[in-house]
């Protein structure tokens, strides 16, 4: 006997005529397999063939029903590790695409890579008050390379100070990449990443390039 969802020869209707077996799930499919049992002949060959492979097919379902399930546990248990590892980083420093760095006694460190070649690019530094307390001018700069700041300046207090970088080839403005430095002060997760938190900026956790340093 095959196995279509429908019952033949005066046997009992387990589910309807068009049901969908790809979408048959372990409960449907026990039901028409205890009806196997019941109508099978066991003296036909046939009969206890196609038993067998039902048998198959159901521990087959239930695998896969259980993989599925592993799977979501799994993607939970990686979220709250993702969640976990970020919590770790709370206190150290670590250095992030964005622009706003943290400058300690007087000192920090920014760098930036450009889009395309540059006649001219002016770095500024500015306080949260909207002052600009450092620039910095360059000429004929390369793209995707590394360009390193170093700033110094006693007077400036510490806390958190964004860097803006203006490049132009022929003066069309050309786009770029900075890479600043922070102090982690908390981490959080939503449904879908997970973000560490610092002066009052948060940040996905695949942002951060290198911790400490």
């Amino acid at each position: 006997m095959e196995l279509d969802g429908i019952s033949t020869e005066n046997k009992l209707k387990i589910v309807d005529q068009d049901y969908d077996n790809s979408k048959m799930n372990k409960d449907d499919f026990l039901k028409v397999l205890l009806a196997d049992i019941k109508w099978q002949n066991p003296m036909d060959v046939n009969d206890i063939n196609d038993f067998i492979n039902n048998s198959v097919k159901l521990r087959e379902i239930e695998i896969l029903n259980s993989f599925e399930d592993t799977i979501n546990a799994l993607k939970e248990l990686n979220g709250s590790n993702s969640l976990l590892m970020a919590s770790n980083l709370i206190g150290k420093k670590v250095q992030y695409e964005g622009n706003l760095t943290y400058i300690e006694n007087g000192r920090g460190r920014v760098s930036f890579e450009l889009e395309g070649f540059a006649d001219k690019v002016k770095v500024s530094v500015m306080d949260k008050g909207g002052n600009v307390v450092e620039t910095k001018d360059f000429q004929f700069l390369e793209p995707n390379r590394e360009y390193p700041i170093e700033i110094d300046n006693p007077e400036l207090e510490d806390g958190y100070y964004t860097v803006y970088v203006e490049a132009f080839k022929d003066n069309e403005k050309l786009s770029s990449k900075i890479t600043s430095e922070a102090y982690v002060e908390g981490a959080l997760k939503d449904k879908t990443n997970i973000y560490v938190i610092f002066g009052n900026k948060s940040i996905p956790i695949e942002k951060i390039k290198q911790i400490g340093g």
